[in-house]
């Protein structure tokens, strides 16, 4: 299938051509500043953030790949082999899923609570229950028009599986012709009950939370990749065939290598230039002549003009008896 532009698609005879895609942002702008105008938006400010590389090792001996390997088949080669994160889309709570979880305390600060002693969080930009609220004595800095400084100690529980492909050239016994053979196999990391912990400490900037309507938020996120090699890095060594089954056994090292980046989040609003609102063009249909709109139309003083304008504006109430 070929794309020749947005919204034209032409079958070609040699099969599907275009794998992958490209996003349709619908933003587009024209180079000149004739349409930019000015806009408010209420979003939330990074004040602080600070970014950490972690690794930790798995030692994964004796890992059974599949499909077994047919008999007499002679291994060549390595021809590539890989590692990814194990997750089920039907089953998001399935223990196999790799997790990551990062769990924080703070000391010269700490998380506000409700009455149940559990931390209060709120919607992060993720849509999720992902922020917390921080609270420090943040007097003393106050005065200097300066952030509190407040120390944490960070915690990353990684629980679930990865998964392994491994690319072998092999030959069959009664034929030189090489050819690949992609097995795979699922290893544990670690069990949710007993996680692979990793630890490390940082220092983050808190604003007042005096001088403001809103508490600073808190939020961290981190995500994992995987590498996978032969544990002494030979074939001979590392490689064990059983001669009944065909089952590939393999010695293998797991890196575990996570990024983790932990903010401090304050509510603001900002006026921002903006070339206007985003209109995608929609793909048409054949019966129906319109179709409503997504959003609003963007109401203001000279879109409506004049006293029209004010027809839809409620009139304050007098005090007055």
């Amino acid at each position: 299938m070929k794309h020749s532009n947005k919204n034209d698609i032409v079958l070609g005879t040699g099969g599907i051509e275009d794998r992958c895609c490209t996003g349709q942002s619908g933003c587009d702008w024209d180079g000149t500043l004739r349409n930019v105008v000015s806009e408010p938006i209420y979003v939330q400010k990074v004040y602080d953030a600070v970014l950490f590389n972690l690794q930790g090792l798995k030692t994964a001996p004796d890992t059974c790949f599949e499909p077994p390997l047919g008999c007499g088949t002679n291994i060549i080669r390595i021809a590539d082999i890989r590692c990814r994160k194990f997750f089920n889309p039907d089953n998001i709570n399935d223990e196999c899923n790799l997790k990551i979880k990062p769990n924080t305390t703070l000391s010269g600060g700490q998380f506000v609570k409700n009455e149940e002693g559990c931390d209060v969080k709120v919607i992060g930009p993720d849509g999720t229950l992902s922020q917390k609220l921080v609270w420090a004595d943040t007097s003393f800095c106050d005065e200097e028009e300066l952030g509190t400084p407040v120390f944490g100690t960070q915690e990353i529980e990684i629980s679930g599986c990865v998964e392994i492909e491994m690319d072998l050239v092999v030959t069959p016994c009664d034929s030189n012709r090489e050819s690949i053979i992609t097995l795979s196999a699922v290893v544990e990391i670690a069990p949710e009950c007993n996680p692979l912990v990793l630890t490390n400490f940082f220092e983050i900037c808190v604003p007042s939370v005096f001088d403001t309507a809103f508490l600073p938020r808190f939020t961290e996120f981190c995500n994992l990749d995987c590498v996978v090699r032969l544990a002494t890095n030979s074939i001979q060594r590392d490689f064990v065939i059983d001669p009944r089954t065909g089952v590939l056994s393999v010695n293998l090292i797991i890196s575990l290598c996570i990024t983790c980046e932990k903010k401090v989040l304050v509510p603001v609003q900002l006026c921002v230039l903006s070339t206007g609102f985003v209109e995608l063009a929609p793909e048409q249909a054949a019966i129906c002549p319109t179709f409503p709109r997504l959003f609003p139309r963007q109401i203001n003083e000279d879109a409506v003009g004049g006293a029209g304008g004010d027809k839809c504006r409620p009139r304050s109430q007098s005090t007055d008896n």
